[in-house]
C-alpha cells in the first residue's frame, strides 16, 4: 500500500518508518522548517505533498501527524482521498482551549475550567489585575516552556511572569490562554474514533511535563510517559469524558486519536485541555502496545471501519531523550538557539531487533556511507524509547536498560518516569473509582 505521511513537527514521523518496516510505499513531507533535515536516508521524502496525491492515489493512505491541517483534510475526504489525523472541527478542539471548553459543555461534561485566550501578553496582564486569582499561563502550542502555574492568590506573580515576557519582546512568538488553576492528579484518556465510532480500547496515561526529576524546572512538550489500555466502557472517567463528545466527533468526521486531558481528586475532574492528532510520545508507546499492523489499523479508521485491534496487557513506558537547545526551541528562543545537530548517536553494543524496535526516531538523519545514525533538526527532541511488560516496574526496567546502551552528547532524560505513579497516583485513581 502506498502511504502519504505528512509530519507537521515528526510528532508522529517514526509511525512513517514504522509503515515502510510493514512493507508500504511510505513518502513523507516534514512541514517545519527546522526540522526538514530530519530522517533522511531512513525514509523517502518529498517537498510538496499536494504534488504527490497522484502518486499516493485514491487506494492510499494519506496521514496527517500534526493539527493545522484539518481543512485540508476535509477537502481531500470530499475527493474520495483515505485520509487519518482528524479534521477541521477537530483541530479548533485543541487550537482554540475556550473554543474546546465550550464544546465539552455543550456535550454535557461538567468539568469546565473557566479559560480565556489573549491576543497580546499586556491583554493578559490587564485581564488578570481585574481579577485577581490562581491563574495558570498556557502557551497555545505544542510547546509549553513559557507555561506558568500561579502560586498567588492576588494573580500578582502571574502579572511578574507576564511583564518578563513582554519585556523580552516575547509577544511575535507567545500567543496565550489563561486557566483557572485547580488541583489534582493529571492523567488523559483517549482513544481512536473513525468518523462513525470508537475503535480499539480506551488509552489512559500518566505524562511528565516537567524537564527534571521530581517535577522541577521548566515545562517541556513531555519527558515521558506511562500508558495502559482497558476496554472497559463503564470506567467512570471514560464515562464523564470522552464518551459524551462522541456526537460531537461524528458532526465533524474525526478520523484520529483523540485525547482529554484532566486533573481529578476524589470527587471532580477538571478538563485541561483536548489533544485531537497522535500525541507525542504516546504515539511511540502505541507503536510498542500495538500487536496489529498498524497499516490495517490506520485503513480502517480512514474507511470508517471497525477491527478488532490485538494489543499487549499490561503497562507501557517511553523516555524522551532530548539534548540542548531543548526545551528552549528556535521559535521561542532565536538568539540562544544552540543545538547539537551532526553529533553522533553511539549505540555502545549491538541491538537485538526486539530492542531496536523499542527506540523511535524523532530528530535523527542517517549517514548512508556508514550507515550511522545522527542528530538532526534544530530544537533537540531526539529519540524516544520505549518499554512493556506486566507491571510499570518491568516496563521502567527494559527502558532504562536500554537507555544505557545509548550515548548522545549532552543527552537529558528524567530517571524517575513512572515512579509516582508506582508509589501513589495508581492507588488514588483506583480507590477513587476514576479507572
Amino acid at each position: 500500500m502506498k502511504i502519504l505521511f505528512i509530519s507537521g513537527e515528526l510528532i508522529a514521523a517514526d509511525l512513517a518508518y514504522r509503515l515502510q518496516a510493514e512493507g508500504c510505499e511510505v513518502k513523507m513531507y516534514i512541514e517545519d522548517e527546522q526540522r526538514k533535515d530530519c530522517f533522511e536516508n531512513i525514509v523517502e521524502k518529498t517537498t510538496n505533498w499536494q504534488k504527490e496525491l497522484t502518486w499516493v492515489g485514491k487506494d492510499g493512505l494519506i496521514v496527517f501527524d500534526d493539527i493545522g491541517f484539518g481543512k485540508e483534510q476535509d477537502n481531500l475526504r470530499k475527493k474520495g482521498y483515505l485520509v487519518v489525523g482528524g479534521s477541521a472541527g477537530g483541530d479548533d478542539l485543541e487550537k482554540d482551549r475556550v473554543f474546546g471548553q465550550k464544546v465539552c459543555s455543550e456535550c454535557g461534561l461538567s468539568g469546565v475550567i473557566k479559560t480565556f485566550n489573549f491576543n497580546t501578553i499586556s491583554s493578559a496582564i490587564e485581564y488578570v489585575r481585574q481579577h485577581p486569582n490562581f491563574w495558570v499561563i498556557k502557551q497555545n502550542s505544542h510547546f509549553s516552556v513559557f507555561n506558568y502555574i500561579g502560586e498567588k492568590a492576588d494573580g500578582s506573580d502571574v502579572i511578574k511572569v507576564l511583564e518578563n515576557y513582554q519585556a523580552q519582546g516575547l509577544d511575535k512568538f507567545l500567543a496565550i490562554s489563561l486557566q483557572e488553576k485547580v488541583a489534582g492528579i493529571e492523567i488523559s484518556v483517549a482513544r481512536y474514533f473513525n468518523g462513525l465510532d470508537w475503535l480499539g480500547p480506551i488509552e489512559y496515561s500518566i505524562e511528565h511535563k516537567r524537564l527534571l526529576n521530581n517535577d522541577l524546572g521548566p515545562f517541556t512538550p513531555e519527558m515521558g510517559t506511562v500508558m495502559w489500555y482497558n476496554e472497559d466502557e463503564g470506567k467512570k472517567l471514560y464515562q464523564e469524558t470522552l464518551a459524551k463528545i462522541k456526537p460531537f466527533l461524528q458532526r465533524v468526521n474525526f478520523k484520529g486519536d483523540v485525547a482529554v486531558n484532566c486533573l481529578v481528586d476524589k470527587d471532580n475532574f477538571f478538563i485541561l485541555e483536548l489533544t485531537t492528532r497522535f500525541g507525542s510520545p504516546e504515539v511511540h508507546l502505541q507503536m510498542e502496545i500495538h500487536n496489529t499492523p498498524w497499516k490495517d489499523f490506520l485503513l480502517a479508521v480512514a474507511k470508517g471501519e471497525k477491527i478488532d485491534l490485538d494489543y499487549k496487557k499490561g503497562y507501557g513506558l517511553v523516555v524522551s531523550l532530548v539534548t540542548p537547545p531543548f526545551p528552549y526551541f528556535a521559535e521561542s528562543d532565536p538568539i540562544n538557539n544552540k543545538s547539537c545537530k551532526g553529533a553522533k548517536i553511539i549505540f555502545k553494543e549491538k541491538l537485538t531487533e526486539e530492542e531496536w524496535s523499542r527506540v523511535h526516531f524523532e530528530e535523527v538523519s542517517k549517514n548512508k556511507k556508514v550507515g550511522s545514525f545522527f542528530v538532526a533538526g534544530g530544537y533537540g527532541s531526539i529519540m524516544h524509547v520505549t518499554g512493556f511488560g506486566k507491571s510499570v516496574v518491568e516496563a521502567r526496567t527494559q527502558v532504562y536498560d536500554l537507555i544505557d546502551k545509548i550515548e548522545i552528547p549532552q543527552m537529558m532524560y528524567r530517571t524517575d518516569i513512572g515512579e509516582n505513579f508506582l508509589n501513589n497516583d495508581e492507588r488514588l485513581l483506583q480507590d477513587w473509582g476514576w479507572v
